[in-house]
């Protein structure tokens, strides 16, 4: 498998609970749900999987899991692997089982806000640690600080094992400049759902997505009516989906998405704090939208 099997959508697969407990039923209907909706691949134990309320046996437990359902069918990617510690990361890294992982997710170091140079020699260790390609996630809304499009064309230049970055600023101009002087190996995805036709439009190869959870078969038509210049196409699917957009973060991600997926009968909304799930208003809203907006497309429970 090549390194290009990020060009297209992944989904960043919710951590479906009940009770306070991961619910595995859930989780399998979850993967089934994405995978026969045609998306590219899973994303585990990322942001939307609410990895960091996990425990580490949990986190082991539920990238098995989803090793096991998926069962060769698509590729998968460990998003687990962000923190602000490099060498407790590194560590993580050199005892990992990475059997049945395509590929790692790593955020930026957060709270301690390095500067570039910091953000450079951070991923160089990990680089040098990882036996798997690395995508890159620039997210600076949740780390407070941003990796520069000079420092992601830095990273991607000096070692092929950077495969691509999850660009979820939401700044276009910052996307298409990494874009425009990025090597032939390295792809730009976007990371952020209500930009994503414009960064793909402006040159990116794909997306991580979060309505894809609710939507995959929508979401990754989407991407791919680009990838076959069906641009048309495309245009209409992103507008069917716009105004579903502003619920699913309201209150939070993924207390929307969850929220989705319980009117979808496919989990819970259930959430771990400090994460709260959706207010009934908003739940309300949100509902009345996607019967709006897809009605014709999605069966509601």
């Amino acid at each position: 498998m090549t390194s290009q099997f990020v060009n297209g959508t992944g989904v960043a697969l919710v951590t479906p609970f009940q009770n306070g407990k991961v619910d595995y039923k859930a989780l399998e209907k979850l993967i089934n749900h994405v995978i026969e909706g045609g998306v590219d691949y899973l994303v585990s134990l990322g942001t939307t999987g609410e990895s960091v309320t996990l425990s580490r046996e949990e986190c082991r437990a539920v990238l098995d899991f989803t090793i096991r359902i998926n069962n060769g069918r698509l590729p998968i990617v460990a998003g687990h692997f962000g923190g602000n510690r490099t060498d407790y990361l590194v560590e993580r890294i050199k005892l990992f089982d990475f059997n049945g992982v395509d590929a790692v997710l790593s955020s930026s170091p957060s709270y301690s806000k390095p500067g570039q140079e910091g953000i450079f020699q951070h991923y160089m260790k990990l680089a040098e640690a990882c036996p798997k390609p690395i995508i890159i996630y620039n997210v600076p809304g949740r780390t407070a600080s941003n990796i520069s499009p000079e420092t992601m064309i830095r990273l991607a230049n000096a070692d092929k094992k950077f495969i691509a970055t999850k660009e979820a600023s939401g700044d276009i101009l910052q996307g298409t400049k990494i874009i425009k002087d990025a090597p032939e190996h390295f792809s730009v995805l976007s990371g952020d759902d209500p930009t994503a036709f414009a960064l793909i439009a402006s040159g990116g190869q794909g997306v991580i997505s979060v309505i894809a959870n609710a939507f995959p078969r929508m979401f990754s038509d989407m991407v791919r009516a680009f990838q076959n210049q069906d641009f048309d196409s495309a245009r209409s699917l992103n507008l069917q989906l716009h105004d579903i957009h502003q619920w699913l973060y309201i209150d939070g991600n993924p207390s929307g998405i969850k929220a989705a997926l319980e009117i979808l009968g496919i989990c819970s909304r259930e959430v771990r704090l400090p994460l709260v799930p959706i207010q009934e208003r908003n739940f309300k809203n949100l509902k009345l939208e996607m019967e709006k907006s897809v009605k014709n497309v999605i069966r509601f429970s």
